[in-house]
Order: C-alpha cells, then sequence, then structure tokens
C-alpha cells in the first residue's frame, strides 16, 4: 500500500505527545490490514491562537506538500488531512526516521554532496514564505535524502520569510528549478485553491516570478531573516 492511501484511509491511534512542540503534535500509528506506518498527527484542536495565522495550519501542512510534489521536489514527506482522526481535523504526514544528530547547521557543514538539495529546500522555503523554517525542521534519513518539515507557517500573503538557509544567498538557481518555478507564475496544483486563499495564491505566483526574474536565492536585507529558536 502506497503511503498516500495509508495516511488517508488507515486507522489512526496515538502513540505519544511530542512534549517540544509549540503546538499540539503527536506521533501517530496508521494501520490498514497488514500496512503500518508511524505517522505525525497536527490537530486543529492544539493549535495556539495566532494573531497573523487563522486556524486550521494543517492545510498549509497539506499545501506545502502539494506543491513540492506538483514542482517535482520531492521535498516535503507525503501530508493529508483528515477529518476522523482522533483529536479532530489535522494533518497526518508521514513519519521520517531520521537521524537525529542531524539537522540544517550541522548537514550543511559537514555533507557538502547534499549542498543542491539544501539549496533546493532554500528556493521551496522563499517561494512558500516560509515563516518558521528552523535547523531541526531539516530532517536527514539513512538514504541520505534531505527533508523538510513543520510548514504550518508557510504560504501568508505578506512577507514572512524567516529561515536559517540562507548561506546560498546570491547563488545562481539551477535551470531545473529556474523552470518549475517558471510553471508556477502561470500554473499550479488545483489542490491550493481548496487550501489557501485568493491572495496567498496570488502572493505566491509572485514570489516565484521575482525568483525567475533575479535567477539567483536572495539575501537577507531585513536582519529579522532567522526563526527562533535556531535549532
Amino acid at each position: 500500500m502506497d503511503q498516500l492511501t495509508l495516511l488517508s484511509t488507515g486507522e489512526v491511534g496515538l502513540v505519544a505527545q511530542v512534549m517540544d512542540s509549540s503546538n499540539a503534535t503527536f506521533v501517530a500509528d496508521v494501520t490498514a490490514g497488514d500496512a503500518y506506518s508511524w505517522a505525525i498527527y497536527k490537530p486543529q484542536a492544539g493549535e495556539r491562537p495566532l494573531w497573523d495565522f487563522e486556524p486550521g495550519l494543517h492545510a498549509r501542512e497539506r499545501a506545502a506538500h502539494v506543491l513540492s510534489e506538483w514542482l517535482g521536489w520531492g521535498l516535503v514527506p507525503t501530508t493529508v488531512v483528515r477529518e476522523d482522526a482522533p483529536m479532530g481535523v489535522g494533518s497526518l504526514q508521514w513519519f521520517v526516521d531520521g537521524d537525529q544528530r542531524q539537522h540544517y547547521f550541522t548537514i550543511a557543514r559537514d555533507r557538502p554532496d547534499l549542498h543542491d538539495q539544501l539549496r533546493r529546500l532554500a528556493v521551496f522555503d522563499v517561494v512558500t514564505n516560509n515563516t518558521d523554517r528552523k535547523s531541526g525542521h531539516v530532517l536527514l534519513d539513512a538514504a541520505g535524502r534531505v527533508w523538510g518539515i513543520d510548514h504550518g507557517l508557510c504560504f501568508a500573503a505578506e512577507p514572512k520569510l524567516r529561515t536559517v538557509i540562507w548561506d546560498f544567498a546570491g547563488e545562481p538557481l539551477p535551470e531545473d528549478t529556474l523552470e518549475g518555478l517558471d510553471r508556477l507564475t502561470r500554473d499550479g496544483p488545483d489542490e491550493l485553491a481548496e487550501l489557501l486563499s485568493v491572495s496567498e495564491l496570488v502572493a505566491l505566483r509572485g514570489r516565484a516570478r521575482r525568483l525567475v526574474a533575479h535567477g539567483v536565492l536572495p539575501f537577507d536585507q531585513t536582519g529579522h531573516g532567522y526563526p527562533w529558536p535556531l535549532v
């Protein structure tokens, strides 16, 4: 059974709560017949009220996965929205068994062979207007694949970019990355219209358009482009 089918249709049970998360986050198990996996469940009912994001951050988690797959970048683990989860509607994301000793800063320092993946994640943060890319939101699995997680604070219409991935600022964007962004200026996954507001979709295409026009990753010109805490 593929990941999307299991997450969408399997029975969800709570295993443990992730205690250091700002919103209620749970490790869950998902079972359908002989198929079984862990997942990360983020219920809307466990969200802290925010002045700059409406309730329902699970929709943004799903939107990040949908966009990453549409672009062909494969950066965000499979993520679905489940209405029937144990604490109500929320996002359910495939569990990445990452090396807990690794995060963005260690990967960027020690693994130059992974810089292409990190560079693409930097582009993804810019185009999605990620407000909270901490170093610990970058995972490395046993196969050497880099994953980005925690996208609940993305896609705002107004500029809010805060990320730890500034090492590639000023570097030209790879041609295949530019091609994906150029497509996004004219098109995009239909599902995003169900997950984001019209103004957020317009802003998303505008950010893609600016990246294509400049052809390089931007610098932090505000001095406030880092999240806190950094890890």
